[in-house]
């Protein structure tokens, strides 16, 4: 059991909005669709957050009534809808009832004052960020012996994805909407350009390619565009990071953004920025890809759908570019059962899992969304293979899976430590506040807040 201290300071941060505890979430961000503002990975927008309810027990001869807290609106909202209406006209046992909160961090704030309040959801989406705070906290249900009970292999699940959520052993998080950044551009400017049709193999390479394009561009064109704290850059720079040969922490939350590479990350951007002249930082990266204010940017797959229907040109798609090496996080969003759920409602839960883990289910909102298929044998389903064959752009973020990783512990377990690398990227890309003085804030204040977190990781497995 959780000792009392450590429950009594998590509802304690629940009442006052989460914010220290559970502040960003991974990477997704509100992504246009065909009517230009319909959310993508992590919704803030699109649709009205529902206030949260809690099932009233099932009385004899109707349906279980199970709760199911979810972070997609507009478009990505309309196919968890489908999903979940399709579950309930495929039986007559299980009622899910569908309840948009809002965006990853929205939720997740949500879920802890619904902690405190004793009123839980039974299922809830979680990004990869958020669902480790609820695992420290000893909130979530091992889901193994559940899917034997249901007769559900787990082990369908696309490998990388579903041993993020596993610790100790155990099952505690299942992909569902998981994503990786990956490089869009314009591939109609490219042409005219004169440029191949690929994404750079190099940060070096793009610059190379700037002046061309801003020439074909006009003066209100930029090369790429970088995105704001709030909006997940430090998801995007995690790969950066990592490109150069640094880190944002170490496993044990020692803060290593300070060190020589990630300062050489923070510096090639700033001078990208700001002397070169070829990149910016805007609110949207998205909508500006749109509106054709860059040539290029990093987006999540969760917002391919979104901008494909969206943009009046063609859109191309590759890997990150690389520097001494790859890099690449994962992100996006799965599943998580609440360990205070009632017992009935745990194992009705896991049946609803199971079914969106169902081939069909899962090409169909890999398709309508562009999140990564999450098992197996949807991504070798030949609706699937023909589909990529036939958008090529869709079958990036898989091809590019093998070659990522699971964030920095800054980013995954460090309160705050999403917003504060990312307020600090926003004065390089801003302010052009030099990498190291500002690297060396940010790593001041990683270190005060991971004392925080750190005697709440003893008894608790995170491998």
């Amino acid at each position: 059991m959780m000792s009392q201290l450590n429950r009594r300071r998590f509802l304690k941060a629940a009442s006052a909005g989460f914010g220290g505890l559970i502040l960003a979430a991974c990477g997704g961000t509100a992504a246009p669709s065909g009517s230009g503002g319909a959310p993508s990975d992590s919704a803030p927008s699109g649709g009205e957050a529902q206030q949260p309810t809690s099932a009233p027990a099932a009385t004899s001869g109707e349906p279980l009534r199970v709760i199911f807290w979810s972070s997609w609106g507009g478009n990505n909202g309309e196919g968890v809808q489908k999903l979940v209406d399709d579950f309930n006209a495929s039986q007559s046992e299980i009622f899910v009832e569908n309840q948009f909160q809002g965006s990853y961090e929205e939720t997740a704030q949500k879920l802890a004052a619904s902690m405190a309040a004793r009123q839980i959801p039974d299922i809830v989406s979680l990004s990869e960020v958020t669902w480790n705070r609820f695992y420290i906290n000893q909130s979530l249900q091992t889901l193994d012996d559940y899917f034997a009970k249901a007769g559900f292999d787990p082990s369908d699940y696309v490998d990388p994805l579903i041993n993020e959520g596993t610790r100790q052993g155990k099952i505690w998080w299942v992909p569902f909407a998981r994503s990786t950044p990956i490089f869009y551009y314009n591939r109609d400017l490219f042409q005219q350009a004169g440029l191949p049709d690929r994404g750079p193999e190099t940060w070096e390479e793009l610059r190379e390619w700037g002046a061309e394009l801003m020439k074909v561009g006009g003066e209100n064109m930029k090369v790429f565009a970088f995105t704001t704290g709030k909006n997940y850059n430090a998801w995007h720079f995690q790969g950066n990071v990592w490109q150069w040969g640094g880190a944002y922490s170490d496993k044990e939350l020692n803060a290593l953004i300070d060190e020589a590479e990630a300062v050489e990350a923070g510096e090639w951007v700033r001078r990208f920025v700001h002397e070169d002249k070829m990149a910016y930082m805007t609110e949207d990266q998205s909508t500006d890809f749109i509106n054709g204010l860059c040539a290029t940017t990093s987006q999540s797959t969760g917002s391919l759908g979104g901008i494909t229907s969206a943009a009046q040109f063609s859109v191309g798609t590759a890997f990150l570019p690389q520097h001494k090496q790859f890099g690449c996080p994962t992100g996006g969003a799965g599943l998580a059962v609440m360990a205070a759920a009632p017992e009935e409602k745990k194992q009705a839960a896991v049946e609803f899992i199971k079914f969106l883990a169902r081939p069909e289910n899962v090409v169909f909102w890999s398709k309508h969304s562009g999140y990564m298929p999450a098992t197996k044998s949807a991504r070798e389903a030949p609706e699937m293979q023909e589909y990529f064959a036939q958008n090529p752009n869709y079958k990036v973020a898989v091809e590019q899976l093998p070659k990522t990783q699971p964030q920095d512990t800054a980013r995954l377990l460090i309160p705050n430590g999403d917003q504060t690398i990312g307020t600090g990227l926003e004065r390089i890309l801003v302010n052009n506040e030099p990498a190291d003085k500002v690297f060396a804030d940010v790593a001041t204040q990683l270190e005060r807040d991971a004392e925080e977190i750190k005697n709440q990781l003893q008894g608790v497995g995170l491998s």
